[in-house]
């Protein structure tokens, strides 16, 4: 780096006089003599040594083990089985609370309820009188519900704009569904750590706890159909093939000719581009694409393929000039195992009579779209049709879906853009007149922030370079550290399109064979080991690694979950141990912090603690005040240790600060990190003299522990050898320090040489042009270890902010 700013240095010089030459034999002495000083820079403000010290005089007393990946993962599995397991008894009790409900609800034509409808709640009218359906409804901002005012005694209403709010199916299935009210709450109770619980009605009725202050879009319009959703769906009905044609036999995707495609997000996508390039010529040829379809139904049941369940064709027409009897008598009768749909599209009755017999003599149902407004209602009327053998059958299936962000559900005032998935189960009618007739009720439903399971997989027990994930049994990602699902438009993140069907063979692209993808979608348990390609500071530096790959499934659920190990230092963890009383006095110190993502004690649960931060916790557990406080033994143990063991850093920075002989100019900061999470910082230089003011604040999130990664200067210096320090600029610093430059770049120099490596992405700098700023950052970053016998394990990492000034173009 020092490389490049003398060579522009002295070319900028040569322009200004055209004089000065400068000798590489200069050059090259210039930089070993930078070298030699930043060198003893780093070690004299960072305290490298005097930790590293510290660490060695406590290996006696200290233990290394080797980590157990098949263990672990097998442990992480089973305790995300029994939290994923508490959300579905939770809906189960939904289920029968909602279906004993109907049974003894007599249905009303004149029932007048006033129900607590979530756009009307806390409203007036311009007499200052309450509106129909709303009324004081009491709301609280919750830490538990992203800080939104909510009532956790209460659930309300939703109903879309386009179903009329006081439609008698509506009112008494919102009468009905009171009884949700209890069991919302006893639920909660039970388990804290609950969501959002829902009834979503067959009627297009959304009743969800806890209650909250719906806010339409900008037209005043909800467009939020809650049968819409995939959650309903899929509860609603079992696993389908479908051919959907008009009228007339052509292959809209010619690759997937008499091929099955998963209806999956990105297929679904595809096969509306597709579609919207159709057009409408002459006359359609609806028997030769109804016997292509019977054809294609027939092989793909015949080789056990598909769903092995409900097969269906939907025929979208605007008019059957004949019912087509031999092509039904051939392909379809007497079993009749094909249901087909059919869509009469547009005003033209003439042949309405057709299209009607063919979907009644194929255990279908028929509907008429007249005009756009129809379409949304009347297409999912499919859904009680294929519902119907689960309610006869009374099938309480349970499902969960693919990850997801739900920024439709509560529009701009609670837009999570946390991936979730959702566990739901259908309701049916128990009452015995009905009961042949197979009606579906609804669905009910809660919401799992991937995040919060994640947390299940602590990043402790993982190491610097190690992670966690969980993929479903399709092989999309539920969560993985390389799943970036957001982008940045503007100052807004918005979802990517098709963030939610990412495959691990995307973002695990070693797995050439995908051995590991095909083993975790069969829902294996195994392990495996790939040689990696691995980035930090946002994809700005490779790392290369071995990777132990440990896979098992997660028992009653369609995921499965993987965690990584790296070879290494990774293998490892170091356990020591301290006294409460002589940890806890150490912890208090002012320049300490620990992660704050990490569970260290769980706040979550009980209510009185939502608002302390971890550290407050943990000193509220280990001093009495909080004894019923769950928390991670083995985690607060080594933070305790880690505590006491760099507590001479606090003294050894502040000696250096208050040293009569001044400090040298540009070191503006001293910190440490440990496997622990704890961090210990000074500031030697005030923040009207520091440069990159965001650099470890809680916003600077590559630099902080979380939970998804370690940060960058401790996953760089756990690849540099111990005690070396290794330099580089932020990835802010290195894109701004030229103006003119199209490219980022990546600069990395040690104290035995200078290199530098320039980026530039295939382009030549307009003008090298140096920058008129006092100076710049780098971070001079290396590892303290233990060791035990043959075995090493990684301690801590210790850093330096430091600021290069330049001045008059001159060299240091």
């Amino acid at each position: 780096m020092m490389l490049l700013w003398i060579i522009l240095s002295s070319s900028l010089c040569r322009m200004v006089d055209g004089q000065m030459k400068i000798s590489p034999e200069t050059v090259q002495k210039w930089a070993v003599s930078f070298s030699k000083e930043i060198a003893a820079l780093s070690a004299r403000y960072s305290g490298a040594k005097l930790l590293q010290k510290k660490y060695k005089d406590v290996e006696a007393v200290v233990k290394i083990e080797e980590v157990d990946g098949e263990e672990l993962v097998k442990k992480f599995a089973e305790e995300m089985e029994e939290m994923l397991g508490r959300k579905m008894k939770s809906v189960k009790r939904l289920a029968e609370a909602a279906e004993d409900a109907d049974l003894y609800h007599e249905y009303n034509e004149t029932l007048e309820f006033e129900y607590f409808n979530s756009m009307l709640i806390n409203k007036v009218d311009e007499d200052g009188n309450p509106l129909s359906l709303g009324g004081e409804f009491a709301l609280e901002k919750n830490e538990h519900f992203n800080k939104l005012p909510v009532n956790t005694q209460l659930s309300n209403i939703q109903v879309p704009t386009n179903v009329y709010n006081r439609d008698t199916d509506i009112v008494n299935g919102a009468y009905m569904s009171e009884a949700l009210n209890d069991v919302f709450i006893d639920n909660f109770k039970k388990d804290p750590t609950l969501t959002w619980q829902y009834f979503g009605s067959a009627t297009g009725f959304f009743r969800l706890y806890p209650g909250i202050q719906w806010i339409p879009d900008e037209n005043g319009v909800v467009t939020f159909d809650c049968r819409n959703r995939n959650w309903y769906i899929q509860a609603a009905t079992s696993p389908k093939d479908v051919v959907i044609y008009s009228d007339y036999v052509r292959y809209v995707e010619p690759c997937s000719r008499a091929r099955w495609v998963q209806a999956d997000l990105d297929n679904r996508e595809h096969f509306k581009l597709l579609v919207d390039e159709l057009h409408v010529k002459g006359e359609g040829k609806v028997k030769i694409a109804m016997k292509e379809s019977f054809k294609i139904l027939n092989e793909v049941a015949a080789l056990g393929q598909g769903s092995l369940c409900n097969q269906a064709i939907m025929l979208i027409t605007d008019g059957a000039m004949e019912d087509f009897q031999d092509v039904f008598e051939e392909f379809n009768w007497p079993e009749r195992r094909v249901r087909v749909f059919t869509y009469l599209i547009g005003r033209e009755m003439t042949f309405a009579d057709n299209v009607k017999w063919i979907a009644c003599n194929n255990k279908g149902y028929y509907t008429h779209v007249s005009t756009l407004a129809d379409v949304q209602e009347n297409v999912m009327e499919y859904l009680h049709v294929l519902s119907r053998p689960m309610v006869i059958n009374h099938d309480h299936d349970i499902i969960w879906t693919e990850a997801y962000m739900d920024s439709v559900l509560f529009n701009t005032q609670a837009q999570s853009l946390l991936l979730m998935t959702s566990v739901a189960m259908p309701v049916f009618s128990k009452k015995e007149e009905t009961l042949s007739h197979g009606i579906l009720l609804g669905v009910v439903g809660t919401d799992v922030a991937l995040r919060e399971l994640m947390r299940l997989a602590p990043r402790y027990k993982l190491g610097v370079h190690g992670y966690g994930y969980l993929i479903t049994n399709n092989g999309y990602i539920l969560s993985h550290p390389d799943l970036r699902p957001l982008y940045k438009e503007g100052k807004t993140l918005k979802p990517k399109p098709n963030y939610n069907s990412v495959d691990l063979a995307e973002v695990e692209w070693e797995d050439t064979e995908e051995k590991l993808r095909t083993a975790m979608v069969k829902g294996e348990t195994g392990t495996l080991s790939l040689d990696v390609r691995t980035s930090v500071d946002k994809g700005t530096r490779v790392m290369f690694l071995k990777n132990d790959y440990f896979h098992t499934v997660i028992n009653e659920t369609p995921f499965s979950l993987g965690i990584v190990l790296t070879r290494g230092y990774g293998e490892y963890i170091f356990i020591g141990n301290v006294s409460v009383e002589e940890g806890l006095h150490d912890l208090l110190a002012p320049d300490l912090t620990i992660a704050s993502e990490w569970t260290y004690c769980e706040t979550d649960i009980d209510p009185a603690h939502r608002k302390l931060t971890q550290l407050q916790a943990v000193v509220r557990y280990l001093t009495g005040k909080e004894p019923d406080l769950d928390c991670d033994v083995q985690l607060l143990q080594q933070t305790l240790f880690d505590a006491v063991v760099t507590a001479p850093m606090e003294a050894y920075w502040t000696a250096l600060m208050l040293n009569a002989s001044g400090m040298e100019e540009g070191v503006e900061t001293a910190f440490m990190g440990t496997r622990s999470g704890l961090m210990r910082f000074q500031r030697y230089a005030g923040v009207e003299k520091r440069v990159g003011k965001s650099f470890l604040t809680s916003t600077d999130k590559e630099n902080m522990f979380t939970l998804d990664h370690f940060p960058v200067w401790y996953r760089r210096a756990s690849e540099n050898p111990a005690g070396q320090f290794l330099y580089y600029m932020p990835r802010q610093e290195t894109r701004d320090i030229f103006r003119g430059y199209e490219a980022d770049y990546s600069a990395t120099f040690s104290a035995e040489e200078v290199e530098l490596h320039a980026e530039e992405g295939g382009r030549k700098p307009r003008e090298a042009e140096v920058e008129e700023e006092a100076g710049r950052i780098v971070i001079a970053t290396t590892s303290v270890t233990v060791t035990v016998g043959k075995k090493t394990a990684i301690a801590g990492v210790v850093l330096n902010k430091i600021t290069l000034f330049f001045e008059d173009k001159r060299m240091l």
